[in-house]
């Protein structure tokens, strides 16, 4: 191992044999590429291709790009294309027991990839840096109050050529100059890694290489890189990742507009071998739940130097997902987290890399979990780290629930007893956690069967003989629940599904910094109606994914991980007693819709933590108990709820980045 920052020739000197093999290599490359040139021109020639080129002339003159015709057959073909996804049988089934479903479960069964991609290269067009952008940047650069200098940590091992040269490419290429590049080589044995190293310390000064005689894994060869760094930020980079030319631009630029920022992340996409942008990760805004359960934040982020020195740089053991274990002990030491909500870098999509194969390093997943494992005994957190729901990489930090707390299950009604008594029987049937109690709040019912329902259930009765107000009702039950710790708040028409639903809330209601808790709630059908709930949808508040199929995991897995949102729907929804008591309960001026989503507001406003998690489930029959909206008092109800929050509306839900869509539940983009 050497010890100084630069390498010496004597290191970096190829074996003449090398040199050899190398020439030959080059020479035996020519050749095959001019019988490649051969292959080509040969088919070029053939019928197949004069047919090919023949139809692509006859659709650009029958559907010209931008016309409606051709939107018109792109929309048929991409219809056709989800209802084969979705499943004829599934489409013909939602199609005529739930129409108004259809569209969505569409947009969820075409939302695997294609259509996601197809927008992002109209996003990328549309975001691309021109030449004035540049200028722009540039003169802003010059007024910065602050240039500190980012030292970018860079391992390599045995990368391919081309993967490795397309990253230094990208960071030399930097319009912010303030930057070192501080790469260790971790004892590769690749020919071509040496020399192109040493051309690249020789070229740039700021550029600092450090070649390890034995192989210490990627975290020895960051602390490696972390001991060359100078600058007072460190950025990370992978070998095979392309930072976009105004990534350090925009890093500097937000720690210009608080200089008391930590660390900052930004969101990502996929770059495959060609060289094509796709499957972009926009991100939310810091969310701690969701990095409990998966690495969201990934690879190129910036820290404080300081913050990753006082985290213990990188662990041995660790390799694989050496970056998230930095980050779970990093963000236990500060709050101060900034996400620059645009994809500043692309992941490489090598042949070994995580990003073309998630099951390419199982030891990777493991490492991940023992990362979680030691968070918890680090904040003294009692409880479990499991897989989670599908693909590698996600896991459930299942807490342990402290005591045996009471729970009371407040339960609004009228006039319905067949829903309710579904309802009330799924919750004694199906409910592993005791105690709990049941409250029933009757709205002046008038229907003789529920009225003999309600003489004979064995739970308590709370009467409410005032017009229908879903706030005040829910008010009036909780101060009658006196004795309990925690309230769940269930509408009359939801069924539970699984026995595990109270617990999986609760352990996350116990938690002092959680105000409210969700559940995820399907349809009759199995589709979702419920995993969170998005600021601004449809100009109001609505549910994330609502409509896709319950198999289907949502955005980046969003609807299967435990994350935080801006709020979830009161159908079920889980609270400690003092919160709710410390807001005053319900604001019943929303006497029917959207008292949920400001409870959660006010609950964010105050410094509480809003918790979906997937593993409390449930069906939830909607409006099945209060039947259609009013829509004139709905639109009242909105209106009110964009008044009070106006902020929220005009700066943009945290946990919902502002480039995906608005318009619908499907976290498409805006294009």
């Amino acid at each position: 191992m050497t010890d100084g920052s630069r390498t010496t020739d004597a290191q970096l000197d190829p074996l003449p044999a090398e040199t050899r093999e190398l020439q030959g290599a080059d020479t035996l490359l020519e050749a095959e590429m001019l019988g490649a040139e051969r292959e080509l021109a040969a088919i070029r020639t053939g019928i197949g291709w004069r047919v090919l080129t023949a139809g692509r002339h006859f659709r650009r003159r029958v559907l010209p790009p931008g016309t409606w015709r051709n939107r018109a057959v792109r929309r048929v073909v991409a219809g056709a294309a989800a209802c084969l996804r979705l499943g004829i049988f599934r489409t013909i089934r939602t199609l005529l027991l739930t129409p108004g479903q259809l569209p969505a479960a569409l947009r969820a069964a075409h939302a695997d990839g294609l259509l996601l991609n197809r927008q992002y290269q109209a996003w990328i067009d549309r975001h691309r840096l021109t030449p004035a952008g540049v200028s722009a940047i540039r003169e802003d650069i010059q007024a910065f109050t602050d240039r500190p200098v980012v030292s970018i940590l860079m391992p390599v091992f045995n990368t391919d050529e081309a993967w490795l040269g397309a990253a230094v490419e990208s960071i030399l290429q930097q319009l912010y100059p303030h930057w070192e590049l501080c790469i260790v080589d971790d004892a590769s044995k690749a020919p071509h890694i040496r020399p192109f190293l040493r051309t690249l310390a020789d070229g740039d000064r700021r550029v600092t290489v450090k070649v390890l005689d034995l192989n210490e894994g990627i975290s020895g060869a960051s602390n490696h890189a972390l001991a060359l760094a100078t600058g007072e930020f460190v950025g990370l980079v992978d070998h095979d990742d392309v930072l976009a030319p105004e990534a350090l631009y925009e890093v500097v630029k937000r720690l210009n507009a608080d200089s008391s920022i930590d660390l900052v992340y930004s969101d990502h996409d996929i770059r495959d071998p060609r060289g094509v942008r796709r499957n972009p990760f926009f991100k939310p805004d810091w969310s701690p739940d969701l990095l409990l359960s998966m690495n969201y934040v990934t690879h190129f982020c910036v820290y404080r130097r300081e913050l990753i020195e006082r985290a213990g740089g990188f662990r041995k053991g660790m390799e694989g997902s050496q970056d998230y274990d930095l980050l779970l002990r990093a963000t236990e030491l500060t709050r101060r987290i900034e996400h620059i909500a645009k994809p500043l870098y692309s992941w490489g999509q090598a042949p070994t890399s995580v990003a073309a194969n998630p099951r390419a390093k199982p030891y990777a997943h493991e490492a991940g979990r023992r990362a979680l494992e030691d968070t918890l005994k680090r904040r003294g957190i009692a409880g479990e780290v499991l897989d989670g729901c599908g693909a590698p990489f996600r896991y459930r930090v299942k807490r342990t629930i402290v005591g045996r707390p009471s729970v009371s299950i407040v339960v609004p009604t009228r006039d319905n007893w067949r829903l309710l008594e579904r309802c009330v029987r799924s919750l004694e049937a199906r409910t592993a956690y005791r105690p709990f109690e049941i409250l029933i709040v009757d709205n002046d019912s008038r229907d003789p069967e529920t009225l003999a329902y309600l003489e004979r259930v064995p739970h308590r009765v709370v009467r409410f003989r005032e017009p229908f107000n879903f706030a005040r009702m829910n008010n009036r039950a909780a101060a009658a629940a006196a004795g309990s710790e925690h309230l769940v708040f269930l509408n009359d028409d939801t069924e539970v599904i699984g026995a595990e639903w109270l617990e999986a809330m609760l352990e996350h209601s116990q938690r002092s910094e959680v105000g409210a808790v969700g559940a995820r709630l399907l349809f009759p059908n199995r589709t979702i109606q419920h995993a969170g709930v998005v600021v601004g949808i449809q100009g109001k508040a609505g549910h994330a994914f609502w409509g896709f199929p319950v198999d289907h995991p949502g955005y980046y897995d969003f609807a299967r991980v435990i994350r935080n949102f801006s709020a979830v729907t009161g159908a079920c929804l889980m609270i400690r007693r003092a919160v709710f008591e410390e807001l005053e309960g319900f604001d019943e001026a929303f006497d029917i819709s959207y008292n949920d989503v400001d409870l959660c507001l006010r609950l964010r406003q105050r410094g509480y933590l809003v918790v979906y998690t997937p593993y409390a489930l449930l069906y939830h029959h909607q409006s099945a108990s209060r039947g259609v909206y009013d829509p004139e008092k709905d639109r009242r109800y909105e209106e009110l709820l964009r008044e009070r929050w106006r902020h929220v509306f005009e700066q943009g839900d945290p946990y919902y980045n502002p480039h995906l869509t608005l318009s619908g539940f499907d976290f498409s983009l805006r294009v």
